[in-house]
């Protein structure tokens, strides 16, 4: 393969993945093993009923989303921009 191709198939596998991360924080409930993503988990459940029934007889548990964003104005309950000042 070229290198332009591979470049290509790169960035368009990158933009396939960016939406999905986004739209995690849109959901309240995470489930989280060893099995899904490490420390965040997958975060796309509505209801923690939801999230439970996945769990089900696997190694799993469910969880807060922490970065649920519940006030509906875009912006993450948590700033993850650092408070220094350089």
């Amino acid at each position: 393969m070229s290198k332009a191709l591979v470049a290509l198939l790169v960035a368009a596998v990158i933009l396939a993945l960016a939406p999905t991360t986004a739209m995690a924080r849109d959901f309240p409930f995470c489930i989280k093993s060893c099995d899904y993503g490490g420390g965040h988990g997958d975060c796309s459940f509505a209801s923690y009923q939801q999230c439970q029934a996945t769990a089900s007889g696997r190694l799993a548990y469910c969880d807060v989303n922490p970065y649920f964003n519940s006030n509906g104005d875009g912006q993450s309950g948590r700033s993850h921009q650092s408070r220094r000042k350089f």
